[in-house]
């Protein structure tokens, strides 16, 4: 047996190691805080079978579920990366956890990372949930999975920058009313439940330009009509990623 075999070697791990413990902590506490559940499981769910067992809103021709669950799936995506990241991050930083785990070994780049990466695992499991509740209502999907998983990925990249611009900018009570009023406007407006040929033609302009919008059109593009890749949608959310993402790297706070 050596001197050194029992040396102390003091540091910190490496970073792929802190990444993925972090992100392990930030998924389960996505997963166990009742009012994310709320947002990201059960409002998209109840709305899928609401809206594709009962006859409310005229959804055009087909089967309801067909033009439902692409809207819905985007909606998953926004109450995750957006309204869910931006609530939970503003208040981590209002109680200065952020502040803490800045002082850590853990870089700050690497604590984005993670909460990224929780929004990833935590937006599968509501795909397999809702494609799950999709199929048992009759949900005949075609189109690239390339093309969904790619506009799911940079919908996911819009609206996390949207989330963090937002936690990092404005104080907790100010983000927890914001990011649940742009939730519930989007959900009217974006093209998730409501068909967007139902808008006046100005105001149907504007709301394509949005990220919502954008990912719902794109996704029904793809599952419904068979599309193969909708580079406008597409260009639409990279563009928005990149101001997003952009914007919330220069001007968030982290106390």
């Amino acid at each position: 047996m050596s001197a050194g075999t029992y040396t102390p070697k003091p540091g910190a791990a490496p970073v792929g190691r802190m990444i993925g413990a972090q992100t392990a902590l930030e998924t389960r506490m996505l997963l166990r805080n009742g009012e994310q559940l709320l947002l990201t499981v059960i409002i998209p769910s109840l709305l899928l079978v609401l809206f594709s067992t009962v006859d409310i809103i005229d959804t055009g021709a087909g089967k309801s579920v067909d033009f439902l669950t692409p809207g819905v799936l985007a909606l998953a995506v926004m109450s995750t990366a957006f309204t869910g990241q931006a609530i939970a991050t503003g208040f981590e930083r209002r109680y200065g956890v952020l502040k803490r785990l800045g002082a850590s070994p853990l870089p700050r780049w690497a604590l984005m990372t993670s909460k990224t990466l929780a929004v990833l695992v935590t937006e599968v499991l509501q795909v397999v949930l809702l494609t799950v509740i999709a199929f048992a209502l009759g949900w005949s999907p075609h189109g690239n999975p390339f093309a969904v998983l790619l506009l799911m990925v940079l919908g996911t990249a819009a609206f996390s920058g949207l989330g963090l611009l937002m936690a990092g900018t404005l104080k907790a009570e100010a983000t927890l009313a914001a990011a649940n009023l742009v939730f519930l406007l989007l959900l009217v407006a974006g093209g998730v439940i409501v068909p967007m040929d139902k808008f006046p033609g100005g105001v149907r302009s504007v709301l394509n330009l949005l990220p919502i919008s954008a990912l719902s059109d794109g996704l029904r593009d793809v599952l419904a009509s068979g599309a193969s890749m909708p580079w406008g949608d597409l260009g639409i959310l990279a563009v928005w990623s990149v101001l997003g993402l952009g914007a919330a790297a220069k001007f968030f706070r982290w106390e």
